[in-house]
Order: structure tokens, then C-alpha cells, then sequence
């Protein structure tokens, strides 16, 4: 009964209009032969059996062998989309302004544009090639394009992508948490207690949150937090706006010491002051503006979560997780365009590599931002276990692939991930370091380098010579140009920096 239940579910779940076959491609240059009657009653389901023929040999052999093979996804279109922005959407969010604040409004604009399509294109090829190379999995498709260097490289990618994530997290609790205690105790400055240090802070939410979130064995209701952390950035984002229309523009504590020495010139002086700061700028060039572009591509890395999320989908063909796609990172253009640009129109040049720590210096103690303050931070201390489940798996996958599942094994690479993480949190100076390394190195390789790579090698039906593979191997190179161009400014910029700063 079961399994007619679910194949009848599969024939209503295709829709008329929905194509029901994966051959069938949204682009016009090429036709594929759709599959002939016969071939669409022999399996159950027309449009899920191509892609999953191949996936049960190598996944999971025999293990729920009907369940894996003819799995028909639940999800609906709009959770699919609320999923993937909630994939897409972090704590890059925070470091746009700044991003912002070092390009200009126009080019910042058009980087971002740049980065939302490139990562689209990227989401496209993937899907691509998981319907050719038969599996839903990055790390086997990996495998099955590059044999191990392939897999390794899929889930170092992932691992460093995720652990860049989770201190970046970590980097907001010790930013953030110090600030909150301060305004709850009324203590206005700082004393030097134990309990006002960002350090000791972050270890402390680690071991006491979020190591025993991490050690549970599945994500089940870990799903509800990645729903309150969109809404906790959603809910960022309007204050960010609403602040912009309360704070008054020269605020800088330089402008008031300026007017203080000079009182006798102080017309004269604030007035240009002033003038100048309050001004948008729509480009500019500086030794921070390196760390944009991988701020940026920082923000829009979800690509780990695509082939899951695809796999979940209602009525599931390509076009229809394009389109869930294109829903979801237009949204998310949206917010993060607002909230870059809001942030940047209040601060101007004066903008901190994370925003939030921003507004402290010039409010103190603002309620509406303490409430925002509280939800970043539980959105973040609840997503960090949300991060660590795919880094451990893959670690897993890698060197105990096929054992039993082991409590102590779990528990310790929960612990040497947690205890790693909140080394780079305590001794890196700023969260602008992680977004620019990892965006530059992981984000890179996530959204140019392996989707593309796969797809050249895995989808064999289209020549080398097709616009198709073309454009991938032009899409590889500027990823490798992004990659190797951003690392080698910002180590650049390292370098000068402690040259200057002399450390």
C-alpha cells in the first residue's frame, strides 16, 4: 500500500504545466528527446528516475532502497524558497556596510549585481550537472568528476566555507555580548571584569549553548532556528533603516573635539566638516576595497544547500528549483542592497567592518537596538550548530566512510571543531579578516570554481565546443582571476598592516 500511495502521490504531484521529464531544459538552443511512454511507465516516476538512478549504487547500497530511489519531495515552493534564503542570508549581512562604505554606492551596486548572477549561474550549473552525473550530494558528485581530489576539494570547500560561517558567528557574540551585558548591569565603563571580556564570553556561550545543541544526532528542530534567523536579519534591516532617519549626519567624535579646540573658528570648520562627510560617495578606491568583492561573494555562498533543498522539492524538475532560485536571491539582493546602503547612508566613511558594533559608539544605550543586538545573537548562537552538522558529516564521509555511527567519534570532532573555531574568533583582530580570507578562498571555490569544473567534466552530452561549455570554462577562470587576484591584495594588505602597526 505504501508504495502505491506514493506512487499515486507521484502522479498528481506533476502539475500539466511543469514539465514532468529532467531531459527537458529551459534553454532554447537545444532539444532533448523526451522519454517515450513506455520508458515513462517503467518508472514510477518520470521525472525523478533519471537523476537518481546512479545515486543509490554509490550513496547508500540497499539502505531503504525504495525510499532513496523513488523519493518525492514534500517541500513546497514557497518554504523552498524561504529555505534557500535562509541558506543564502548570514552574518555577511553585517559587513556589507563596510563593504559599501570602501567601494561607493555605484560600484558596490554593481558588484553586488555581478555576484548575485554569477552565484545564479553557478546554482544552474550545478543542478545540471547533478541531473547528468546522478547524484544529489556535492561531495559524490566530486567524486565522480575528479575521484578523490574531487571529493576532498568539495568538502574542504565546504568545511572552510562553514567554519569561516561559524566564526563569524562567534565574532558577533564577542562583539555583541559585551555590549548587551553592559547596558543590562547600566555599567558605563569598562572595568576590566572577567565578564565584560569578548574572549572569555564567546568560550563560555560555546561550551554552555552552543556545544550541546551541536552534539545532537539530527537537525529536526533545528529548522525553526534558521526561520528565526531570517527574521531576525529582516528585522535588522528595519531598524537599520528607521536608525537612518534618527541619527543626524556629522556625529563623528572628531567633528566635537574639532569644534572644541577651534571654537573660535568653529563656523568655518564644521561647515566643511560636515559638508564633506554627509556626502555620498558613489566610488571609491582604498586599500579596504579589496575585501569587498569577498564580502560579497562571502554573502551569497548557499551553494551546499542547493542540491539538499532540491532534493526536498514538491513536483521536482530544474526549472522549478531555478525558479525557486531566482525568487530567493532576488529577495535577498533586495535586503542586502538595503541594508548596505541604509547603514552606509547613516555612518558614511565612519562604518566598522561589523555594522552593528557601529551603533553602540554613537547611541550607548538604545532599547530598539539592544532588542536587535538580543536577536542577532540568539539567530546566531542557534545557527552555529546548524553550521557544524555538514562540516562534521563531511569529516566523517572522509575518514571513517561506512563505519557505525559512534557517540565518542561524534562527540570529539564536535569538540576539536568548536575548540578550533574559537582559536581563529580569539586571535584574529577582526571579523573583516574572515570574510575576506574565506570569501576569497572557500566562497570562491563553492560558487566559480567547482560547479564549474564538475560541469565540464561530468555532462558529457554537450560538446566542448557548445556555448554552454564555454561559458563554464570562462566562468572557472574568472573564478580562479577572483580567487587568486583577492588573496594575493589582501595578504598584501596583511603585510602592510603589520608593518605599519608594527607587530
Amino acid at each position: 500500500a505504501a508504495a502505491m500511495s506514493s506512487a499515486e502521490m507521484g502522479k498528481f504531484n506533476i502539475s500539466p504545466d511543469e514539465d514532468s521529464s529532467s531531459y527537458s531544459s529551459n534553454s532554447n538552443d537545444f532539444s532533448y528527446p523526451y522519454p517515450t511512454k513506455p520508458a515513462a511507465m517503467k518508472s514510477h516516476y518520470a521525472d525523478i528516475d533519471p537523476e537518481n538512478q546512479n545515486f543509490l549504487l554509490d550513496s547508500n547500497l540497499g539502505k531503504k532502497k525504495y525510499e532513496t530511489q523513488y523519493h518525492p519531495g514534500t517541500t513546497s515552493f514557497g518554504m523552498s524558497v524561504f529555505n534557500l534564503s535562509n541558506a543564502i542570508v548570514g552574518s555577511g549581512i553585517l559587513g556589507l556596510s563596510y563593504a559599501m562604505a570602501n567601494t561607493g554606492i555605484a560600484l558596490f551596486v554593481i558588484l553586488l549585481l555581478f555576484v548575485s548572477i554569477f552565484s545564479l549561474y553557478s546554482v544552474h550549473l550545478l543542478l545540471k550537472t547533478a541531473n547528468e552525473g546522478g547524484s544529489l550530494l556535492y561531495e559524490q558528485l566530486g567524486m565522480k568528476a575528479f575521484g578523490m581530489a574531487g571529493k576532498l576539494a568539495a568538502s574542504g570547500s565546504i568545511t572552510m566555507q562553514n567554519i569561516g560561517a561559524m566564526s563569524s558567528y562567534l565574532f558577533i557574540v564577542k562583539y555583541e555580548l559585551p555590549l548587551v551585558i553592559k547596558t543590562f548591569m547600566n555599567i558605563e565603563e569598562t572595568t576590566g571584569e572577567w565578564y565584560l571580556n569578548g574572549d572569555y564570553l564567546v568560550l563560555l556561550v560555546s561550551v554552555i549553548l552552543i556545544l550541546p545543541l551541536s552534539l545532537l544526532k539530527n537537525l529536526g528542530y533545528l529548522g525553526y532556528t534558521s526561520g528565526f534567523s531570517l527574521l531576525c536579519m529582516v528585522f535588522f534591516l528595519i531598524v537599520v533603516i528607521w536608525k537612518m532617519f534618527q541619527i543626524p549626519c556629522p556625529m563623528g567624535s572628531d567633528i566635537m573635539n574639532m569644534t572644541l579646540i577651534n571654537v573660535t573658528l568653529a563656523p568655518l570648520v564644521d561647515e566643511n566638516i560636515t559638508s564633506d562627510m554627509c556626502k555620498p560617495k558613489y566610488f571609491i578606491f582604498n586599500s579596504q576595497t579589496v575585501y569587498a568583492v569577498p564580502i560579497l561573494t562571502f554573502s551569497f555562498v548557499c551553494h551546499p544547500a542547493i542540491l539538499p533543498i532540491y532534493e526536498e522539492l514538491k513536483s521536482r524538475s530544474r526549472k522549478r528549483m531555478m525558479s525557486v532560485s531566482y525568487v530567493s536571491f532576488f529577495a535577498m539582493f533586495l535586503m542586502y542592497l538595503l541594508a548596505a546602503l541604509f547603514g552606509y547612508l547613516t555612518f558614511y566613511g565612519n562604518v566598522e567592518p561589523e555594522l552593528l558594533h557601529t551603533y553602540s559608539a554613537y547611541l550607548g544605550a538604545d532599547v530598539l537596538l539592544l532588542i536587535v543586538r538580543l536577536a542577532v545573537l540568539m539567530a546566531v548562537t542557534l545557527t552555529v550548530p546548524v553550521v557544524i552538522f555538514p562540516i562534521r558529516s563531511s569529516i566523517t564521509q572522509l575518514l571513517w566512510a561506512g563505519k557505525e555511527f559512534r557517540w565518542w567519534r561524534h562527540c570529539s570532532i564536535t569538540v576539536a571543531l568548536l575548540a578550533f573555531t574559537n582559536m581563529l574568533v580569539i586571535f584574529v583582530p577582526t571579523i573583516r579578516d574572515i570574510f575576506g580570507f574565506i570569501g576569497a578562498s572557500a566562497a570562491a571555490m563553492l560558487i566559480f570554481i567547482l560547479p564549474s569544473a564538475f560541469y565540464i567534466k561530468l555532462v558529457k552530452k554537450e560538446p566542448m565546443k557548445s556555448v554552454q561549455k564555454i561559458g563554464a570554462a570562462f566562468f572557472f577562470l574568472s573564478g580562479i582571476l577572483v580567487m587568486t587576484g583577492c588573496m594575493t591584495l589582501i595578504i598584501l594588505d596583511w603585510t602592510q598592516n603589520v608593518a605599519s602597526d608594527g607587530h
